[in-house]
């Protein structure tokens, strides 16, 4: 991050919550579910699709785990009331992982019985490094018995490709949202260089379409967009198997010009009361965003 990008994050941090959220609110549907059905509701009526997000993540009680599990359950119940076109994405410190791997994957199939009562699906995220392996083991646990849920893999991860090997199995009629990664991570564990992220996020999708698995192409990179649509091409990949993915309020332009090419376009929608924490992490890691709000900030007050 450059000079300028850090003393705008280290002003955003001593500002007023109330002020960092006029500005938060473009990429965040708000506090409450309403909130995040009517944002879905914009999306779904624009032909994009959604993944609903309730923020949180490092749980600290087995009762704050719990009311996690119960709220992710509400979204799944609500998407299938309002007839939504969203799916569901969970972070599994959210639902225990830290607390007990035992708790999160009793919690997980809590969640996937309901989504299959209500004909949906759960992307489950992958978080920093400290859970990369627990996230894998209980993705391919969970998938023995359901057959509705997906695991998401940073492309920024060395190791990215040896973990699909180990997966194959499970990744077979799954699905994988590949991303750059965002965490801040050690370099023997994660690459750090712009291009060679990039050049990994296309090996991995190039695995993958191999391999014949769904992918969620989550990005917002001009250069990532184009690359894959010359795999897509390679493959001969029809919309049906494959999807680009985008976060709320990001490259809205590129969003829509992607949906007007006719390529399948799913949002990610978070919403919740922890919306401060993912504001400031999405600003610290993506120096994109960080120059919007400054922008949106001076256009505010001139």
């Amino acid at each position: 991050m450059n000079l300028l990008n850090l003393l705008i994050v280290k002003l955003a941090q001593i500002l007023p919550k109330s002020f960092i959220k006029l500005f938060a609110s473009r990429y965040i549907a708000g506090e409450y579910l309403s909130d995040g059905v009517r944002v879905v509701k914009e999306l779904n009526s624009k032909q994009i699709l959604a993944t609903m997000d309730v923020l949180g993540e490092d749980t600290t009680q087995i009762s704050e785990a719990t009311e996690s599990t119960n709220e992710a359950i509400d979204v799944l119940k609500k998407i299938a009331n309002e007839k939504l076109g969203s799916t569901l994405s969970v972070k599994l410190t959210q639902l225990g992982l830290k607390l007990s791997y035992d708790i999160c994957l009793k919690n997980m199939k809590l969640i996937l019985d309901v989504a299959k009562e209500t004909d949906n699906y759960v992307e489950i995220d992958m978080e920093d490094s400290s859970c990369t392996y627990d996230t894998v083991r209980l993705y391919k646990e969970l998938r023995r018995s359901y057959s509705n849920c997906g695991m998401v893999m940073q492309a920024y991860l060395r190791d990215g490709e040896n973990i699909f090997k180990g997966a194959l199995k499970e990744l077979s009629g799954s699905s994988v949202r590949l991303c750059k990664g965002i965490y801040n991570e050690k370099e023997e564990i994660a690459y750090k260089g712009k291009q060679e992220i990039r050049d990994n996020f296309i090996q991995l999708l190039d695995f993958l379409f191999q391999n014949n698995i769904y992918v969620g192409i989550a990005t917002h990179d001009l250069y990532l967009v184009n690359s894959s649509k010359q795999l897509i091409k390679k493959y001969n990949k029809s919309f049906k198997e494959f999807e680009f993915q985008m976060l709320l309020g990001v490259k809205v332009d590129l969003r829509d010009q992607l949906v007007e090419e006719g390529y399948k376009v799913r949002i990610y929608v978070p919403f919740g009361t922890q919306w401060y924490k993912y504001s400031m992490r999405r600003m610290k890691e993506n120096p994109d965003l960080v120059k919007n709000i400054a922008l949106n900030i001076f256009a505010k007050r001139s």
